[in-house]
């Protein structure tokens, strides 16, 4: 097992993901609020909503710039700062126009964490914890889902009035805040350090956390970086048009689950099929504890079935639970199943998608170019995220039916497109993978030495 040191060092580094969870998922309980108090629309609610979104397109393209110039560590602690500020302004909203700016703010936090968190854990941690020390991001992203579903019950039992949305989305500012303190105990990452010729430092924390393996480690790790310095590595050149393709397609299909728009709206599809507030809240809990339990699941397979196997059965899964909550709404009959339509839906998305998608972005592009690789697919992920985020409330207005259906269909297309293109990444180090995936850079007589 990895090491203490590692180990915490990886929660660290995926506590970002517990403030993107929480910020992502917590909106879904205020959506009714916020329409009364700004009088919003269909069309100007899911504006409202993907405004975060499109926050998080912007810094999840762009994030790639400080993490390679800074560091991981240190441009996650500029997110801990975002999501900060966001928390507080979104609390004390003074009109509509200053809530959505807030609310841009945080969504430059998500963003960049979805980059650097994941990034910052795959250069610590060995071939055969990878997948799972990654995965921590995910178990992370869930239980803030979880915890802003459970928030927002508690929150509305207070009977707190008019304010109730301003608690909700405010209280956010206590965890942002112990993440900033946190991000101050860890090491920075020792493939960024060698990658800025810092080989001692990166040589003192490797010993730290993989003691056994540290001199073969480094030893791999200064042989790999080649001629592909990082001052000098363009990631946009045919050399990477492949891995580029991969990482589009993985946050593209990850959206095209329905994932996110379902739980921004998952109190007003609950409401559209009858459920009341209270009953809302509760199926809301208990569809964030499936995705919670189903993502531990999935960590504990990623290393051992390995990711292409758990996406492949995810696109099954999560296909024929998505045209069964079409049916209900075309049908407006079995209105009772649709809480375990959902759960089911969450439990196939958490044990593939949801596990492998961080992972999977974080492995295939080399030291180099890594963060901004990551960027890539991050942005492909977030932008389809926005889109269907601000269309999705138009179409559910019309007929519930036709965004479920579109959904299912892109996983039927997803099935064959993984199963042709995905290449399999477990259990080889990030150093032989490059080998594998013909993106290894030549030997350099410049190279730094131990």
């Amino acid at each position: 097992m990895a090491n203490l040191a590692l180990a915490k060092a990886s929660i660290v580094g995926a506590l970002g993901g517990l403030l993107f969870g929480f910020d992502t998922a917590v909106i879904a309980g205020a959506t009714h609020s916020l329409t009364t108090t700004f009088h919003l629309d269909p069309g100007s609610l899911g504006f409202t909503v993907s405004t975060a979104l499109w926050g998080t397109v912007a810094s999840a393209m762009f994030a790639g710039i400080p993490g390679e110039r800074l560091g991981p560590r240190e441009a996650l602690r500029i997110t801990a700062v975002l999501y900060v500020i966001s928390a507080i302004g979104c609390g004390l909203a003074w009109d509509w126009w200053s809530f959505v700016t807030f609310r841009f703010i945080g969504g430059l936090g998500i963003g960049a964490s979805s980059v650097l968190g994941p990034v910052y854990i795959a250069e610590l941690a060995p071939a055969k914890w990878r997948g799972r020390l990654v995965g921590l991001f995910q178990v992370n992203i869930v239980l803030g889902i979880l915890l802003a579903y459970l928030s927002n019950y508690l929150i509305g039992l207070a009977d707190l009035g008019a304010a109730e949305w301003r608690w909700q989305l405010g209280v956010a500012g206590l965890p942002a805040a112990l993440f900033f303190v946190m991000l101050f105990t860890i090491p920075r990452s020792p493939r960024w350090l060698v990658a800025k010729n810092n080989v001692s430092e990166a040589q003192d924390v490797l010993k730290a956390i993989t003691p056994d393996t540290a001199d073969l480690e480094l030893q791999e790790i200064v042989e790999s970086m080649g001629e592909s310095r990082a001052h000098t590595e363009k990631l946009f050149t045919p050399k990477y048009y492949k891995l580029i393709a991969l990482a589009i397609m993985a946050g593209v299909f990850n959206q095209l689950t329905g994932i996110n728009a379902i739980l921004y709206y998952l109190n007003d599809i609950f409401a559209q099929a009858g459920f009341n507030d209270v009953s809302s809240d509760q199926q809301a809990i208990a569809v964030g504890g499936t995705n919670f339990v189903f993502t531990l699941i999935g960590m504990a397979c990623i290393d051992k079935l390995g990711r292409k196997p758990l996406l492949l059965i995810g696109a099954v899964g999560t296909a024929i639970c998505l045209f069964g909550v079409a049916f209900i709404f075309a049908t407006h009959q079995y209105a009772n199943m649709l809480v375990w339509l959902l759960m089911a839906f969450i439990a196939f998305f958490a044990v593939s998608q949801g596990t492998v998608v961080w992972v999977y972005l974080s492995e295939i592009f080399p030291t180099p170019v890594r963060a901004y690789g990551q960027s890539v697919g991050s942005s492909s992920h977030w932008i389809m995220n926005a889109i269907i985020s601000a269309v999705f409330p138009i179409l559910a207005a019309s007929s519930g039916a036709y965004p479920f259906a579109f959904f299912g269909l892109s996983m039927i297309v997803q099935f064959f497109v993984v199963l042709k293109m995905f290449p399999e990444t477990k259990g080889v180090s990030l150093e032989q993978l490059q080998h594998q995936l013909g993106v290894a850079p030549e030997p350099s007589p410049g190279e730094p030495s131990l």
